[in-house]
């Protein structure tokens, strides 16, 4: 979210960040990602057909894969949240970080320090050109 709205703290490192791994790594998000995104750029911008538009950005990025939620990731995800004390959607992306054997990368310091326990999870990293 924070690389779509250019009044987040983060828009700019999380746009480098997003220049720097889109070209040679594949990026992967529960399905959950689209409606949070729309919300958080409706809510922030208060501009509606922005958060559509930003939605269909992240449709049309090659390298990001979307992970319908299924039952057993949600599973995976309730365990999570009551084992880590992480909120529901905050778990929902942990479970899939765990599932798939990667690294979570958010700005979320909760999350990430809760998550920590089960997986590797930080902020982005932006490397100096």
């Amino acid at each position: 979210m924070s690389a779509l709205v250019p009044s987040d703290v983060h828009h700019a490192a999380s746009r480098s960040w997003l220049e720097q791994h889109a070209a040679d790594q594949l990026l992967v998000a529960p399905a959950l990602l689209l409606p949070e995104v729309a919300s958080a750029v409706s809510r922030a911008t208060g501009l509606p057909p922005l958060a559509r538009r930003a939605v269909l950005l992240i449709l049309r990025f090659p390298v990001l894969r979307i992970v319908a939620v299924d039952a057993e990731l949600a599973e995976t995800a309730a365990r999570l949240a009551g084992d880590q004390r992480l909120r529901g959607a905050d778990s929902v992306y942990v479970a899939l970080a765990k599932q798939l054997s990667l690294p979570l990368v958010t700005w979320d310091l909760e999350q990430a320090s809760r998550a920590s326990e089960v997986i590797y999870a930080g902020a982005p990293v932006v490397e100096r050109e």
